[in-house]
């Protein structure tokens, strides 16, 4: 029998349920038991015809294909619809989520981490979302790395619209995924739904940079749930970006400010050709600490607002609120000790 396909046992037909289907007469254990194996015959020949068309894969719960911690969670589908590497159900990975708006430092920190993610060896899970979402899917396809797409919709309506084409690079070289069959249009109730999914398929969920209403927030919620880790990216204390991630931080999440952080949590889940990355990654944060530890305390205020983006000096006098001659002083410094630089235009960003 052909995985995802639907068994006699799924269905316990006898003259009692036959009535709700508005037969009125009263059948035979025999006929009854023809009756469902006809049905069932029926139905694999719609779901064969079905993936043949839409390019989906049927992955139901009964299934010995069907992905173990996501069966493990509090509330988990009955049924994916796959389109892509299913494989992927089965490689340790974690949720990457955030906000639509993300900042410039937001961007690079959702591109980082899944980058050094997939060199450590898990799998990317996020919604297709637009903002982070789509950061992470993008980073870890340009690096070969695996990644999931987890829809709110059905996987012949793409939504974003404007993610068309990341989807089909997705199906291309990763894995989308749907609770929802096809023609399933967006509702605003259907991507908390989505949410459990994500969570429920990672080992732990990173949130990058969200507000303090976030819709990522409610992954992270689930997550914990589902007996998951969490993680938060954080970021600079009076940036409207930042609140919900330092929230989450306050209310115990691990901070994950390289991929390090989070690859040494998960060293029993890696593939041994993997297993050192972490470790890589580590040094190169604490040489960063190290050298940041160096420097003064307005050299390091700078240093923090500088991680956010590359600005330009005007937005940076409004930033530090300092006078010129100061900010001048302590930018000459910080490009003396290697730790920014200056682009033409009079930007400055950290190297």
């Amino acid at each position: 029998m052909k995985e995802g396909m639907l068994t006699e046992e799924m269905f316990h037909f006898n003259s009692k349920a036959w009535e709700n289907f508005g037969f009125s007469v009263e059948l035979s254990e025999r006929l009854a038991n023809e009756l469902t194996v006809d049905y069932v015959r029926r139905k694999q020949e719609e779901q064969e015809q079905q993936e043949q068309r839409s390019g989906t894969r049927i992955i139901t719960i009964l299934d010995d294909h069907f992905p173990a911690l996501l069966k493990e969670s509090p509330d988990p589908p009955q049924v994916l619809y796959a389109m892509g590497d299913a494989s992927l159900l089965h490689v340790p990975s974690v949720a990457m989520v955030g906000t639509r708006v993300p900042t410039a430092y937001g961007r690079k920190m959702g591109a980082d981490l899944a980058q050094g993610l997939c060199a450590g060896g898990l799998a990317i899970v996020s919604g297709l979302a637009r903002g982070i979402d789509s950061i992470c899917h993008d980073a870890a396809l340009l690096c070969g790395g695996g990644t999931i797409a987890v829809m709110a919709t059905g996987a012949d309506i793409i939504y974003p619209p404007e993610n068309k084409s990341l989807f089909a690079k997705i199906a291309e070289n990763g894995l989308v995924v749907t609770e929802y069959p096809p023609g399933t249009r967006p509702h605003p109730g259907l991507f908390p739904q989505r949410n459990r999914i994500i969570a429920g398929l990672s080992l732990g969920t990173i949130v990058v940079e969200a507000d303090e209403w976030s819709g990522s927030l409610i992954t992270a919620d689930l997550a914990l749930d589902a007996g998951r880790d969490v993680f938060a990216v954080p970021g600079q204390a009076n940036s409207p970006k930042s609140r919900g991630t330092l929230n989450l931080i306050r209310q115990g999440a691990k901070m994950a400010c390289s991929a390090a952080d989070v690859l040494e949590e998960y060293d029993s889940w890696l593939p041994n050709g993997h297993k050192n990355t972490y470790n890589r990654e580590r040094q190169v944060k604490e040489a960063a600490e190290s050298a940041a530890g160096h420097l003064t305390t307005d050299e390091l205020e700078l240093y923090h607002i500088l991680e956010q983006g590359p600005f330009t000096l005007d937005e940076l006098l409004q930033h530090s609120r300092w006078d010129f001659g100061h900010l001048h002083s302590v930018l000459l410094s910080l490009i003396i000790k290697k730790q920014i630089t200056q682009l033409p235009g009079a930007i400055y960003k950290m190297i």
